[in-house]
Parts: C-alpha cells; structure tokens; sequence
C-alpha cells in the first residue's frame, strides 16, 4: 500500500517567537511537511503560491495585510487555491464570533498544545475529506466581519501641530509613497504614515479599488476606463488624473468589469 502523503503545512505569524512555538509542535507530529514560513501578508501569499500547501496557521493580526487580507488577495484569483485554515489570534471578539458561527477553527495566542493537538487532527480529518464548500464559506466569514466592524466615513489626518477628518467620500485616490500615503481630495493632499494595504483593509471595498502596487482609488472618482496592453486598464479620473490598473490587480476584482 502506497503510503498517505504528508500533510504540507505553513506557518505564518509577524512574530518570530510565535512561529517557532507552532514549528516545535509540529515537529513532534508524524505526518507532517513545513513547506514555509512567513513573517508579513505579502510573503505568505508569495508562499502559497509557490508551496500550494494543505494547511496553514494564519495570524490574524499582522502589519500591513492581515491574515483576512491574505485570504481576500488569495481567492480573488482562480490560480491559487485557498489551502485549509487554522486561524492565529490574539483575542478579537469580533473574529472569534466570526469563527465560530462558521466553523472555523481557531487558536488563542499564547497557543497551548493540547488545543493545538485538537485543532490538528480536526485539520487532518477535514484534508481527507472531499470539499465541503470551505472557499465559499470563508468569504462569507469576512463578509460577516467587514458587517459587523463597519468601516470609517473619514480618515484622522495629523498636519504639523493640528489634525484634521477628511471625509472618505471626498478622496480620489490614494497613492503610496515609501513608508507614507499622499491622499488625493478636492484639490488637495495630505500625508498619511503607514502602508497601502493596512489602509486598503480598512476602506470598504464598494468604494474603493486597488489599481496597482501603489494606488488605491474611489470609485466614483472614475470617470473614464481606456483598455490597455496585455488585458491592463487606463483609469481617467474626474480630476484628469490617468492612473494604470494593472492586469494582476484587474483579475482580483473582476465583477467590476462584468456588463450589468
């Protein structure tokens, strides 16, 4: 009898120390294959996709693209499958709820390693079976989620000694600009620290759209879509800004495209 394959497994935490306790758990579990292990949102989608593993402990809480944003850019597209998840979490009433309604299993920071064993062997049993709607179930959780933690209508921005909200609907697009965002609105701009995918995660997706790498952009700030090379996009914005829409930021959001 040819012998099962090993499970393939990643690990994904910003905190080293994390990753190293899941890691020495695993390494006492037969059956097992670590194929990577990431430290940021980015290097866990460049994982996936290289690895296609069966399972990965996902942390939640990350800078920059959290573990819900890893899942949204993984299954926006049809090339990569969505491997099994077993959620990592500091407490977050929102996401345990969340995990729990849907069935998701999840482990509470600091991990401890018999609900760690459980959570496992839950994962095996799950891999052995055939599909069971786990891709469809996971977009409702975070649709679920995004609901109930709703999203901000403006954004606190610090100029010199005073702050000042800017309203989301007023901003036209967003653009990133090393470790700082320069937010384009009614003619101005002001400059935010931070990333462009911790900002894009807390924007609400019916009204903003990731364009490229480095910019992010308000829907109904488009007044105009030009078909470029190679399936990308030239958006022409109201204020005559003309913005690329690469082909790789097009195929995760499709819908968008589709005639009504």
């Amino acid at each position: 009898m040819t012998p099962a394959a090993p499970l393939r497994i990643l690990v994904v935490d910003d905190e080293a120390p994390a990753r190293r306790k899941i890691l020495r758990l695993l390494r006492s579990e037969p059956g097992i294959q670590v194929v990577a292990e990431a430290d940021s949102g980015e290097s866990a989608i460049s994982a996936v996709e290289k690895h296609r593993p069966d399972l990965a402990f996902l942390d939640v809480q990350m800078p920059g693209m959290d573990g819900f944003g890893v899942i949204q850019r993984i299954g926006s597209t049809a090339v990569t499958k969505l491997p099994r998840i077993v959620f990592v979490t500091a407490h977050d009433q929102y996401a345990l709820r969340a995990f729990e309604v849907h069935a998701f299993d999840y482990l509470l920071k600091p991990v401890a390693e018999e609900r760690f064993r459980e959570a496992l062997r839950r994962a095996r049993e799950q891999h052995a079976q055939s599909s069971d709607g786990f891709a469809s179930r996971l977009g409702e959780m975070i649709e679920q989620m995004q609901r109930e933690r709703g999203f901000p209508d403006r954004l606190l921005v610090h100029e010199d000694t005073r702050a000042v909200f800017v309203p989301v609907r007023d901003i036209s697009w967003i653009e990133a600009d090393r470790n700082y965002l320069i937010v384009h609105c009614s003619g101005k701009t002001h400059t935010l620290r931070g990333t462009l995918d911790s900002l894009q995660n807390t924007l609400d997706p019916k009204l903003f759209v990731r364009v490229n790498r480095g910019s992010l952009v308000r829907l109904d700030a488009i007044q105009e879509l030009l078909p470029w090379f190679h399936g990308e996009y030239k958006v022409i914005l109201q204020d005559k800004t003309e913005i690329r829409w690469s082909r790789r930021y097009v195929s995760q959001r499709p819908g968008l495209l589709k005639q009504p």
